[in-house]
């Protein structure tokens, strides 16, 4: 079993920053692609940003040139540093990741965190 626990969500001034982290735990044999999405109140979640092992990279196209996703293998953990917030940048913001469990028969598994609260506000 795979868990994916977030944190760094809260509240931010337009036009300011916030960063987030996800970290995977459990049997994982292999991450392949970890992601941020969105939800905001009263719409469909919403790919924000994804990055695979080899470090491709992929946008929302209302996202780019302001928020970047990384990540760190060693420690199966993904980030999004989010800047020049919008008022529509507020939403839950949830990590995937999706990969590989060890054990005797490899089986792929697709896991969500438990989201985290972003608001933009003055």
């Amino acid at each position: 079993q795979v868990q994916l626990v977030e944190s760094g969500g809260g509240l931010v001034q337009p036009g300011g920053p916030l960063s987030l982290s996800c970290i995977a735990s459990g049997s994982i044999a292999r991450l392949d692609v970890m992601a941020w999405y969105r939800q905001p109140p009263g719409k469909q979640r919403e790919l924000v940003a994804s990055i695979t092992n080899d470090g491709t990279i992929n946008y929302a196209d209302s996202v780019k040139g302001r928020f970047t996703i990384s990540r760190d293998n060693a420690m199966n953990t993904v980030y999004l540093q989010m800047n020049s917030l919008k008022f529509e940048d507020s939403a839950v913001y949830y990590c995937n990741a999706g990969g590989v469990v060890s054990g005797s028969v490899p089986r792929r598994f697709d896991t969500w965190g438990q989201g985290t609260q972003v608001t933009v506000s003055s």
